[in-house]
């Protein structure tokens, strides 16, 4: 018996459990901060409105906490089945791939709202760099940061391929410029900015580290595949 592993195992699950505690603990507290804003869009929520609730980013935000019971329903769907075919990460692949969802169509429906004047205002274009970055203010950039920070966190942990700062940078970087470039084309009335860019791309990078412990290797990409059965006994 291996009493090095069967000691690690405990220290080891008491981390996992003080950091899901820890990350509970951190959404509640944001939760709570913002509360009176998501209670204002709470009622057309509920009525199902989509003036007052899917076209605010209050009701967005809302609607995506709500659904978070759902979106740990479908990880636990998913792992118990590539569980039952033998897939190795069934649980690191199944919550990476509802985290990089989950985490990033909300965002990225906010950031295609219309502004004011959609279909009449003037396309604008910023090219310049770190000019827009000064009138973001903080909640703009903050906002940027998080727009494409799930994929960062999570896109390593389950493609192997991205599993580099340098790839996590062009992914964010070219979401962020399909977002920038669908926004101008449909004429949103939205600032179509280069520095949103550069921003989305450093939330994208910032979260890919944090997560760089559970990065998946390439020496790990063999184990999606089903694992063999047992040769019978002869």
């Amino acid at each position: 018996m291996n009493h090095h592993a069967s000691l690690s195992a405990p220290p080891r699950r008491t981390r996992r459990i003080v950091l899901l505690g820890l990350a509970i603990l951190g959404l509640a507290s944001a939760v709570f901060v913002v509360r009176r804003p998501l209670m204002m869009a709470a009622p057309m929520c509920m009525a199902g409105r989509w003036h007052g609730c899917f076209d605010t980013f209050n009701g967005v935000v809302l609607i995506t906490l709500v659904a978070l019971p759902l979106a740990a329903l479908v990880v636990w769907a998913l792992a118990h089945r590539r569980r039952a075919a033998g897939v190795a990460s069934a649980w690191r692949m199944s919550l990476a791939e509802v985290g990089m969802v989950h985490g990033t169509v909300p965002f990225l429906w906010m950031t295609m709202m219309p502004g004011a004047g959609p279909g009449t205002a003037p396309r604008r274009v910023s090219l310049v760099p770190l000019r827009d970055l000064v009138t973001m203010g903080s909640g703009g950039i903050v906002g940027n940061l998080l727009i494409f920070a799930a994929l960062g966190f999570f896109a390593p942990m389950r493609f192997a391929a991205l599993a580099s700062v340098p790839r996590v940078l062009a992914l964010g970087a070219g979401c962020s410029v399909l977002v920038e470039t669908a926004q101008y084309v449909l004429w949103l009335d939205r600032v179509s900015s280069v520095d949103d860019v550069l921003v989305n791309a450093t939330g994208a990078v910032l979260a890919a580290l944090a997560s760089r412990r559970w990065w998946r290797t390439t020496e790990e990409a063999p184990s999606d595949q089903p694992r063999p059965a047992p040769a019978p006994a002869g």
